[in-house]
């Protein structure tokens, strides 16, 4: 009797996770953070690994600690992720460099909100934080996008040889909890605006790109990284009694997250979200 599933050969967990000889790309990463925990999660899975980065240029650094310890091909992109062109032709660059292919995208560029409250910001800071964590995102996905849809119509690399082991794209873009709630004591109407608007934009992107790539997004809460992470150590406390698991994460704590929907393992999954927040959504 048929159970209306779609029958598979047996995989071994192994092959489920497996990114070897693919090719990813992700932003804002640089040598340490939660940016650089994806790009090392992704090239022990055995991708090739395209950095992208802005201003710290210890992603150069980064990327070549990257190839030493995983073997794998590793470079550093300088890119200002805001301005179109520069983030289209840049990714056109990286597919040439890379083997023709593109495999995943993630977008992981994102810049805090530093006004407080709404009401007394600046306008130029608004568009900054907008421009950054959403526009950006926007514009990766759109040049991620049409390279995966070529490559799934023509099935072969941006040289035309034949493309082997391509099932569809994964585009995974960082979000926040923050776009899930109104987080307390932050003040950062903008930011929260700007990651509810990723979940949206993947959401919606799942279902446009449902013939040629999956998207979905990852939801980080309060984590020993950026802002979070050069904070305080009272407000770290604070941070961690308004936590259910009474702490805050630590970057590698979200590698399981990225590899899951950067893998086949994640093959019926796309338009989904992943909290990972040690519960603070849940009060």
């Amino acid at each position: 009797m048929s159970t209306g599933v779609a029958s598979h050969s047996p995989k071994l967990a192994e092959s489920l996770f497996s990114l070897k000889d693919k090719t990813a790309i992700v932003t804002g990463a640089a040598a340490s953070g939660i940016g650089y925990a994806i790009v090392e999660i992704l090239a022990e899975a055995g991708a090739n690994v395209a950095i992208i980065y802005n201003s710290n240029k210890m992603a150069i650094e980064g990327a070549k600690n990257i190839e030493k310890t995983y073997g794998v091909k590793c470079s550093a992109y300088r890119v200002d992720i805001i301005k179109q062109q520069e983030v289209e032709d840049t990714i056109s660059q990286v597919v040439k460099d890379f083997n023709g292919r593109l495999d995943v995208f993630v977008a992981n560029s994102g810049m805090v909100w530093s006004e407080g409250a709404a009401i007394d910001s600046s306008v130029a800071h608004y568009h900054e934080v907008m421009s950054t964590n959403l526009d950006g995102v926007y514009y990766c996905a759109r040049a991620a996008g049409q390279h995966w849809r070529r490559q799934a119509t023509e099935k072969t690399t941006i040289t035309g040889t034949s493309l082997t082991n391509f099932r569809c794209g994964k585009f995974v873009a960082t979000a926040s909890m923050s776009g899930h709630i109104v987080n307390i004591p932050h003040i950062q109407a903008a930011y929260n605006v700007s990651k509810a608007g990723v979940l949206h934009l993947c959401k919606s992107l799942a279902v446009e790109w449902a013939g040629f790539a999956r998207a979905n997004s990852v939801s980080p809460g309060y984590v020993e990284s950026g802002l979070t992470g050069s904070a305080p150590d009272d407000i770290k406390q604070l941070l961690s009694e308004k936590t259910p698991m009474q702490r805050i994460g630590h970057p590698d704590e979200l590698k399981g997250a990225y590899l899951y929907l950067a893998s086949d393992a994640s093959s019926f999954t796309t338009g989904a979200d992943i909290i990972v927040d040690g519960g603070y959504c849940l009060l």
